[in-house]
């Protein structure tokens, strides 16, 4: 466990003496997720080093924006948090994660996730004349790191950009990470994990790695998904930049951190985007 003496001092005074069940920490970054049991109750802490930057995201989707999801059981429950240690405690979700289960393919949990994604993006909308301007700026300094994409293509990748309008975007509280290695299933219901990436962005960014992957291999999963959601409200402009903005930054993320197919993948993710506008 590389925890902090700080964090280790706090968990002892939240939950003393608690056993650590099992690390589920990905490794990838510095993060560490431990699941706990103390009196027959079990609980899952994560903790981020000190360039984590998701910890903070954690913590405010569960103070401000999780009760929609909170209040049917659909999330885990906040139990303590402390920004400066970075640090979060929650109840246990019970349920196997969908990825890699014959769930991952079956319409029906589609259809559910784009339900429990309606009643999250439902809560309210806030105009932002800036955000389009600010995520093209983002996506231009992640051209500027260190990646694999080719030269050519990185010129072409900046003309297209720079060229963008940047339009008055609508956010709305988005997870930021919507796909079933954050889903869990437990009898046939679908839960949600994982707020690291959670911040108020358009409401489509939260489609974009389904769109990249799973509704890529089965025609069957998109219908079923919009089908939950309740409409497609996707304009084709406003998404192919998004699309495109992901790609670009999933590309680059992953070359930094070293997970190579999810760098494949954002390099497949470029090409596709490219190929459709």
């Amino acid at each position: 466990m590389d925890l902090t003496q700080r964090q280790r001092d706090l968990l002892q005074e939240w939950l003393p003496n608690a056993e650590v069940v099992t690390d589920h920490s990905w490794g990838l970054v510095g993060t560490v997720v431990l699941e706990l049991r103390l009196r027959g109750e079990r609980y899952i802490a994560k903790a981020g080093d000190a360039a984590d930057h998701h910890l903070a995201r954690e913590i405010q989707a569960h103070r401000s924006w999780l009760t929609p999801w909170t209040s049917r059981g659909s999330a885990p429950q906040l139990v303590r948090a402390d920004d400066e240690a970075k640090l979060i405690l929650t109840r246990y979700l019970p349920g196997e994660l969908v990825e890699g289960t014959a769930a991952e393919w079956v319409p029906e949990t589609y259809r559910q996730a784009g339900e429990l994604l309606a009643v999250f993006h439902g809560q309210f909308a806030v105009p932002d004349e800036a955000y389009e301007a600010r995520e093209n700026r983002r996506t231009l300094d992640n051209l500027g790191k260190s990646h694999t994409i080719s030269p050519a293509l990185t010129d072409r990748l900046r003309s297209e950009i720079e060229s963008w309008p940047t339009p008055t975007a609508a956010l709305v509280p988005t997870h930021g990470d919507w796909q079933p290695r954050n889903w869990l299933i437990d009898n046939g219901i679908v839960g949600v994990i994982d707020f690291g990436r959670a911040a108020l962005r358009p409401a489509a960014t939260d489609f974009a790695r389904l769109a990249a992957q799973q509704f890529r291999s089965d025609p069957a999963l998109e219908p079923a998904f919009f089908d939950g959601y309740g409409q497609d409200p996707r304009d084709p402009d406003t998404w192919h930049r998004a699309q495109l903005r992901e790609a670009v930054n999933t590309a680059v993320w992953a070359h930094q951190v070293g997970d190579s197919p999810f760098e494949q993948q954002g390099h497949r993710m470029i090409a596709d985007a490219l190929r459709e506008s």
